[in-house]
């Protein structure tokens, strides 16, 4: 035997060999049908007996291995069951000798035959035939099963004969001596008359009545028949059989131990329909069981020293194994022995034994293996590791033998067959294709060998024809083993990303494999790293506001306040979620995230967007080029929604060395995010402002809060007027149908008059405003402030040297000309506002418009312009001097008084005539 039975377990010793096999052209799934019904028969409970018979089906079976059945009677084939198709008489005796010719392959063992024919009628059909089966087709066949079990019973009885014809102590005759089929040139000249001949003979004849009552459903008498042939064998050193004996005994002993069997299947197959309905029922003291042990004997038996314990079946094993070594043409034998030995220890759980039968089991010799063979063994030995649950190791041998189906002696490579075999390997390796079970942020398993085994999945795939494959495997290599590459391997995976992607671009569609396997989509969660989001309120001037008064009729057509802990619950994870601003639809509105590029080069990031739900929303891709390492760089990304409702920012879009991913917020590992849901009203208009005056770069104290997206700012002399244009158009889709104007004064000086004023009928008696249209408003800036009593004039008249009482009057030119008195502090607010001759001026104009479906909901737009006003005096003192009295009762002052205005100004003093000044002039 060259070829080694992987799927044999110690139960097998009790079948018997039946082959199945076509003749002639038949349709294999026709075959494989009927072959399923004839192997649906795998016990059978005898006629008058309470004997089962278990039966071995194979369509396929080599017939040298038929000629080791004298050493294991299992392995010989007893029963030809052959399948054939016959459409008309004519072609009845080719078929016929079909079937014969098949039977002559293995007619030194066979003990019964059948022929089904299909498709055959007429007179030779109607013709009784024990050996032969007709049927008119396919369908038409409804009694196989009961045709296959009174084919069994057939093969029973010329069993049973021979079991008894063999058992028979014949003291006169001389008893053969059985032979494997290598050893029959080396008794070729013995003498047989010899006590060492006899004593041969007499063991292997006792070891193999010992088999046929195995299959014959007898335990007890092969046991007593294993016991003697050990004894008989290990006398004469006829290792071989010996270790045979041993064995049978070991089998023998697991199908009493373990009667669901060692095979993972409950007693290696489905009980046939044909088993008695008083099968499990307790028997008769005395009577046979199915085994063929008593019932209520079984305790003593499994006591007794002819049945082995569960850890002498092991040791007895042990021993077998080693004098079948002893013979290298048995190293299929010792092979199997092996695997049955390890399923046993499988079902008791002694791993570690197991692995050490597996060990040997690996460096036995079994000659020049095909490579389909090799395939196989490394396949066999892969599912036994993980049958003893060492999965490293199990998927080791499996990856040799996906490495072996292409292998280069191989003239056609089974690449399919590879990746079919490296796909299974995974688990052994704590290694699965869904990166979701990566996002966890403990990673498990060896990481070189992890990124080994992903590489090889590569290259296959690329094999294979499918750089669909090849691109979604290196993508999960790069966005799962990224921590694990240096800068040079993450260089060449890139590049190699690159080179794929190029050919076939990587998606986030799933991919189905042929045999049903799904591959998940692998995002690129870290190209770039996404460290926190944040979603953007609108600018200042584009921001909705609420009107107090739908608020209040909100507030009180509310539905009545009911306590509930579930929908508080839920209440305050709304809340937590939900961003307290509103966005505006058909307006850009901003995200921003913290990014971080890994990389040890410049990355490339394209068509890099937001991914949302809940409303329509049009992304407006962005292309980035983060450097090398470069730490956290803000991103914003912006679109544009384009109806209302609540919009749930559900995540980014990218491509990244040609591949999309869709990165989701939720599979992001330790990201800060703000919020993630947002309300969408309805569109606003929007306003555009241009006025008259020049833009001033001025910082408004009393706006600091409040981020004007304009201000002008302008000079002016106490009591000037001044005249302010502004224009307002309409720069959005929707009408302007409401337009307010309001002003905010933040002065603390006093004023005479009104600062501001406006006539705004004119305005809105063009509204409603259409797209594109704009209307002009004048505003009126007119100041007038009170400049005196900022100075005592007797201190003036004082650091002049003269001595004089009077009254506060205004001298601001002389503030700024003379200098201060050391005394005072030069840094404080005091002083500047004393001396200075300059006042400013500071109000808010707020323009509150609506329109449209925003309107509507209550919701308007305001625009704010500040104005910066700074206020000089229109009248200078530039000298004060005193004249002789005249008299007791009078005191003259003499003034220089100067008009810097470029207007004619009147003077009104008291008791005095009315003074006129030119412009730019000076009077005394």
């Amino acid at each position: 035997m060259s070829i080694p039975d992987y799927m044999q377990c110690a139960e097998d010793h009790q079948t018997v060999l039946v082959v199945v096999q076509p003749v002639g052209i038949v349709p294999e799934d026709q075959f494989f049908r009927i072959y399923k019904r004839i192997a649906s028969v795998r016990q059978l409970s005898v006629r008058d007996s309470q004997r089962l018979l278990f039966i071995r089906y194979r369509h396929h079976y080599l017939p040298e291995n038929n000629e080791w059945g004298d050493f294991q009677t299992h392995r010989k084939v007893v029963g030809l069951i052959a399948v054939t198709t016959c459409s008309s008489s004519r072609d009845w005796p080719h078929t016929a000798d079909r079937f014969h010719a098949q039977k002559e392959v293995y007619s030194s063992t066979l003990y019964d035959s059948r022929l089904l024919v299909f498709g055959l009628q007429g007179e030779i059909a109607e013709q009784s035939r024990p050996d032969m089966v007709f049927y008119p087709s396919f369908e038409e066949c409804s009694d196989v099963e009961r045709r296959v079990e009174d084919f069994v019973e057939s093969i029973f009885i010329v069993l049973e004969s021979k079991r008894l014809d063999r058992a028979t102590d014949k003291s006169g005759d001389k008893i053969p001596l059985l032979c494997v089929p290598f050893e029959k040139k080396d008794f070729v000249g013995l003498d047989t008359d010899s006590r060492h001949y006899k004593k041969r003979s007499q063991g292997r004849m006792r070891k193999h009545v010992g088999d046929l009552c195995l299959q014959a459903g007898m335990l007890q008498d092969a046991l007593v028949h294993y016991h003697m042939a050990v004894e008989l064998l290990r006398a004469v050193n006829d290792f071989l059989w010996l270790g045979g004996a041993l064995e049978g005994l070991c089998s023998a002993s697991v199908i009493f131990h373990y009667p669901g069997g060692t095979a993972g299947k409950a007693a290696g197959c489905k009980p046939s329909v044909c088993q008695p309905v008083d099968a499990g029922k307790r028997h008769r003291p005395g009577a046979l069981t199915a085994s063929g042990i008593s019932a209520d004997t079984s305790a003593e038996i499994g006591r007794a020293k002819n049945c082995l314990s569960p850890e002498d079946i092991i040791e007895k094993y042990k021993e077998a194994i080693s004098y079948y070594g002893k013979h290298k043409n048995a190293g299929v034998i010792e092979l199997e022995a092996c695997v049955k030995a390890v399923r046993v220890l499988a079902i008791q759980k002694r791993a570690r034994e197991a692995s050490e039968f597996l060990q040997n089991a690996v460096y036995i010799n079994l000659g020049q293996l095909s490579e389909e063979e090799k395939i196989q063994r490394y396949s066999i030995l892969s599912e036994l590791y993980e049958l003893i649950g060492f999965h490293r190791k199990s998927a080791f041998f499996k990856r040799v033998a996906a490495m072996q189906c292409v292998a280069p002696t191989i003239s056609e490579p089974g690449w399919r067959a590879c990746y079919k075999l490296l796909l299974e390997t995974l688990p052994g390796y704590s290694l699965s294709l869904d990166p979701k079970d990566f996002s966890k942020g403990t990673h498990r398993g060896w990481a070189a060998v992890q990124m080994r085994l992903l590489h090889e999945l590569v290259y296959a795939s690329r094999r294979m024809g499918n750089p669909a494959l090849s691109v979604r495997h290196l993508s999960f290599l790069l966005q799962t083993m990224l921590d694990f590459l240096s800068d040079q391997e993450k260089k060449e995976v890139t590049q190699s990303l690159e080179n794929y992607t190029s050919k076939c671009p990587g998606g986030m569609e799933i991919i189905t494999l042929p045999d049903g396997l799904t591959l998940p989509p692998v995002p690129f969660t870290k190209l770039p790293i996404v460290r926190s989001v944040k979603l953007l309120n609108l600018p200042v001037s584009l921001q909705p506001h609420k009107l107090k008064g739908v608020l209040e009729g909100n507030l009180s057509n509310a539905s009545p306040f009911i306590y509930s802990p579930i929908l508080m619950q839920s209440r305050g994870e709304e809340r937590c979620k939900k961003i307290d601003f509103q966005w505006v639809q058909g307006d850009v509105c901003e995200v921003q995230l913290m990014v971080y590029n890994p990389m040890p080069y410049e990355l490339r990031v394209e068509n890099m967007g937001l991914l949302t739900s809940g409303v329509e929303f049009e992304s407006l891709p962005a292309a980035l080029f983060l450097p090398a390492e470069s730490g956290l760089y803000p991103v914003t990304l912006v679109g544009v929604p384009r109806t209302a409702g609540n919009i749930t920012v559900n995540g980014y879009h990218t491509s990244v060395f040609g591949v999309s991913s869709d990165c989701l917020l939720e599979d992001l590992v330790g990201v800060k995010a703000s919020g993630c849901l947002v309300e969408v009203i309805p569109s606003l208009p929007r306003l555009q402002l241009s006025t008259s005056l020049p833009r001033s770069t001025h910082s408004s104290q009393a706006t600091s809060k409040e981020e004007l997206p304009s201000s002008v700012s302008v000079q002016l002399f106490n009591g000037e007027l001044q005249q302010l244009t502004i224009t307002l158009e309409n720069i959005g889709s929707i009408d302007i149908e409401t337009l307010e104007l309001t002003s905010k004064n933040s002065n603390k000086d006093k004023m005479f008059g009104e600062f501001l004023s406006w006539d705004l009928e004119e305005a809105v008696r063009h509204l409603p405003l259409k797209p594109g249209q704009a209307v002009t408003l004048s505003v009126s800036i007119r100041v007038k402030l009170d400049f005196s009593g900022q100075e005592n004039l007797l201190q003036d008249l004082n650091d002049d040297g003269i001595s004089v009482t009077g009254w506060p009057i205004s001298s601001p030119l002389r503030q700024v000309l003379k200098p201060r008195p050391e005394s005072k502090p030069l840094g404080s607010e005091s002083g500047k506002a004393e001396y200075s001759h300059v006042k400013s001026l500071e109000a808010v104009l707020k323009f509150k418009y609506s329109g449209g479906a925003g309107k509507v909901e209550g919701y308007y737009r305001e625009l704010s312009l500040g104005v910066h006003v700074n206020v000089e005096p229109s009248l200078f003192f530039t000298r004060v001097s005193t004249l002789p009295a005249t008299s007791t009762r009078q005191c003259h002052l003499l003034l220089d008084i100067f008009n810097p205005t470029e207007h004619e100004l009147t003077v009104s003093a008291k008791n005095n005539q009315d003074l006129v000044l030119h412009a730019s002039e000076c009077q005394r």
